[in-house]
């Protein structure tokens, strides 16, 4: 499978309200760079801020949505503010700042466990750079899980007391992320689209290749080497099945396109993306 998608051309675009067996339209942007991303930190539910890399990449994100035309009438995001503020300024830059949104911990980044706030390079030190990789890249190996006494079980985060202790995650691999954040896909993301309603969804690289596996029925095996670069809108035309339409300019194995190439947004460690210390 190829790493990242081409991007659409504004003609595809345009034409894609229009296109045959078009019903509504899902776009997913993964947060700026944040500030663990740059100290090549495993961040996870870890809530830290963007970085000003990770802010202008939101930004260039919001301003191609606004050249493309594209407008949305649902937001959805995580609880950690590095997808928050992500979306708040993607949506200031479209234009589209009133724009309804609604927060869930089911679409957080995976949580990383045991490895949550250490050195990636760390990491891979000690336990040697093939088990980082699987731990990072697999689809159903988690990482060493922490106990529901450590400071990085969410159950000690006031933000989530509404969250069964039970729901909440203790280390996930990819498996788990999809487990978690499918529901809510369900329940909240899927009537909007049903209805016809054009949404985006900002959050993190592992809930968004979660729900991109569901909905391109990716294999467990190449899901590993699917990447999403941070800020750069991903957009996907459904028919009223909510069924991927196949865009031009779509990569082996996706249906969505990427609305800027990855050369003209602003310099991040993207294309790193499949080393486990840059993810």
């Amino acid at each position: 499978m190829i790493l990242f998608l081409h991007n659409a051309c504004a003609t595809t675009l345009a034409s894609i309200a229009h296109g045959p067996g078009h019903h509504a339209s899902v776009c997913f942007v993964r947060h700026g760079q944040s500030e663990w991303n740059a100290a090549h930190r495993f961040t996870g539910w870890t809530d830290v801020d963007l970085t000003e890399l990770g802010r202008s990449e939101a930004a260039s994100g919001g301003a191609a949505l606004k050249t493309a035309g594209l407008s949305f009438d649902r937001a959805f995001t995580s609880e950690l503010k590095r997808a928050q503020e992500t979306l708040a300024i993607v949506l200031h830059n479209s234009g589209q700042g009133d724009t309804p949104v609604m927060h869930s911990w089911r679409l957080n980044e995976r949580h990383y466990g045991a490895l949550q706030g250490r050195s990636k390079q760390g990491c891979v030190d000690e336990f040697g750079l093939d088990q980082v990789k699987r731990w990072r890249n697999s689809f159903d190996v988690p990482p060493p899980r922490v106990s529901t006494h450590s400071p990085s079980f969410p159950g000690s985060d006031p933000k989530y007391s509404h969250v069964p202790p039970a729901l909440l995650p203790r280390g996930e691999c990819l498996r788990d992320t999809q487990k978690r954040a499918l529901p809510f896909w369900t329940e909240h993301v899927a009537p909007e689209l049903a209805a016809g309603r054009n949404v985006i969804i900002a959050a993190h690289g592992h809930s968004i290749r979660a729900l991109i596996k569901s909905l391109d029925r990716i294999s467990d095996s190449e899901i590993s080497s699917l990447s999403i670069p941070n800020g750069i809108p991903l957009l996907y035309s459904l028919d009223a099945e909510l069924r991927p339409i196949c865009l031009k300019g779509a990569a082996a194995g996706l249906s969505g396109v990427l609305l800027q190439d990855l050369h003209e947004a602003p310099a991040s460690d993207a294309l790193a993306e499949s080393l486990p210390w840059t993810a």
